[in-house]
């Protein structure tokens, strides 16, 4: 497999976008592709620029083996399209910010998250403004997308 570089945004980046890394990075790590995966998140606004990940995120990682409490919040930047493969918005709404962001000619690395992991046009919720049991939804919908995304990659660039 080639070296790919991804980056998961969501709107403030301590909710989907840094535990669909903490997953991806373990998936990569038990698959052996640890080395050939390069993975950050980001978020959209700025609103929790240097702030951890949101507690029920990380208590949802920590259930399955993962610690996301290291990473930080940040807001994408213009570098960013050009450091990264792969963009991947969770929902259509990151995507369309995303667009309006990109340098011309980088729009190509952006897609919606699901659509481009397993074909499925269907958003990630944000869980911010609900309970224990969202975070636990979301941690299924990201292990099962961030599966399907090795799978392709690993299709993709062998």
């Amino acid at each position: 497999m080639k070296p790919v570089r991804i980056l998961f945004v969501c709107l403030g980046n301590i909710c989907r976008s840094p535990l669909a890394e903490g997953v991806l990075r373990e998936l990569a790590a038990q698959k052996g592709l640890a080395s050939q995966i390069s993975v950050d998140s980001a978020g959209t606004g700025g609103w929790h620029i240097g702030d951890p990940p949101d507690r029920r995120s990380i208590e949802a990682a920590r259930r399955h083996g993962i610690d996301i409490s290291g990473l930080r919040g940040r807001k994408v930047s213009k570098a960013d399209f050009a450091a990264f493969d792969l963009i991947l918005g969770m929902d259509g709404e990151n995507v369309k910010t995303l667009r309006q962001l990109a340098p011309a000619g980088l729009e190509d690395r952006i897609d919606l998250f699901l659509s481009y992991a397993s074909g499925r046009d269907q958003d990630v919720p944000d869980p911010y403004y609900d309970g224990p049991e969202a975070f636990k939804r979301l941690y299924q919908m990201l292990e099962a997308g961030c599966s399907s995304l090795l799978e392709r990659l690993e299709e993709r660039t062998s």
